[in-house]
């Protein structure tokens, strides 16, 4: 049935973070900064291997050479750009801050960075589109079960550190996806495979980012730069076009 795997992810979500926020009661704040800090560098390490898979290109004769260099750059600067304009950083950060004045949710110092954190990682990457595209077009949600243990252990590390903002995480990241696997009958003419390769390698470089604000505090505004993972899909369309 399409959308069970959404279904499944954001069970793994939940889960993952209840669960988390037991382990939690246990560790000191001593503890909690120095997995916030192992969780950044985890996250900067996954962010830089799979910008490279995307990039690394092997040639018949064995060299590797890069690929997409400068559709990263420009997607990134353009994306950035917009989403300054749009100040969607400010509105995530709002939404999490209007989620927190529910009364179970008010007791946590850190919901916000919570919530918006774990709503990066769980949502930015390959795993979501693709997955999210292969439930709806084919009934396939082995993509997305595979993410979902992924998803599972991530957000309980994050949940014993952040809090209760990463279980509200489940719910922007299951819209999103569903609202992908809805319209994956129309994505699935229109998405390539490069487009989807493109997409992965932006979506990378935005988990690195996700990294340095986990290591080293927060330090890049990565919510604005979500409109960059638009920029290959505009440009995949206009070359579709020509």
């Amino acid at each position: 049935m399409p959308g069970i795997g959404t279904l499944v992810n954001v069970a793994a979500v939940i889960c993952g973070s209840l669960i988390g926020l037991l382990l939690k009661k246990g560790l000191s704040e001593r503890l909690r900064e120095s997995i916030m800090k192992a969780l950044g560098v985890a996250s900067m390490f996954i962010g830089i291997g799979c910008t490279m898979a995307e990039m690394l290109v092997m040639g018949e004769d064995g060299s590797l050479s890069t690929r997409g260099i400068m559709l990263m750059i420009v997607s990134l600067a353009a994306g950035t750009l917009v989403g300054e304009l749009l100040k969607i950083e400010e509105h995530l950060e709002g939404i999490g801050e209007r989620i927190k004045k529910v009364k179970m949710f008010s007791g946590s110092s850190r919901f916000t960075e919570g919530f918006v954190t774990a709503t990066l990682v769980t949502s930015v990457g390959a795993m979501a589109i693709v997955g999210a595209m292969q439930d709806g077009l084919n009934g396939d949600p082995s993509v997305l079960f595979s993410k979902s243990i992924l998803d599972f252990i991530s957000t309980m590390i994050f949940a014993s550190a952040l809090g209760i903002g990463v279980l509200c995480s489940a719910l922007p990241m299951g819209l999103y996806q569903a609202i992908i696997t809805l319209f994956a009958g129309l994505l699935g003419s229109v998405f390539t495979d490069e487009m989807i390769s493109n997409v992965s390698l932006v979506g990378s470089v935005l988990i690195f980012c996700v990294g340095i604000n986990l290591f080293a505090g927060k330090r890049i505004k990565v919510g604005s730069m979500l409109p960059s993972l638009l920029v290959p899909i505009i440009y995949g369309l206009i070359m579709m076009a020509i």
